[in-house]
């Protein structure tokens, strides 16, 4: 799995809007919905916001690990 689906599932399941999660990073909308096409990389800033807000490692969002919390891998 790619980090642009696990972006929009942790949305999704968290029930939250795609301008909510813009307004998380400090960004558009629009350049939201950018990350989650694909069209622009996600910064290396907003996966580790990303990952605080909701939980979850970097590597369960980047598709790495299938373990969400930190402790979970150990």
């Amino acid at each position: 799995m790619d980090y642009r689906r696990r972006m929009r599932d942790l949305r999704e399941d968290h029930d939250k809007t795609q301008a909510e999660i813009a307004q998380v990073l400090g960004t558009s909308q629009t350049m939201y919905a950018r990350y989650e096409r694909g069209a622009n990389e996600l910064p290396i800033r907003h996966l580790i916001a990303l990952a605080d807000y909701y939980g979850v490692t970097a590597d369960y969002i980047l598709g790495r690990s299938d373990k969400k919390a930190a402790d979970a891998a150990k």
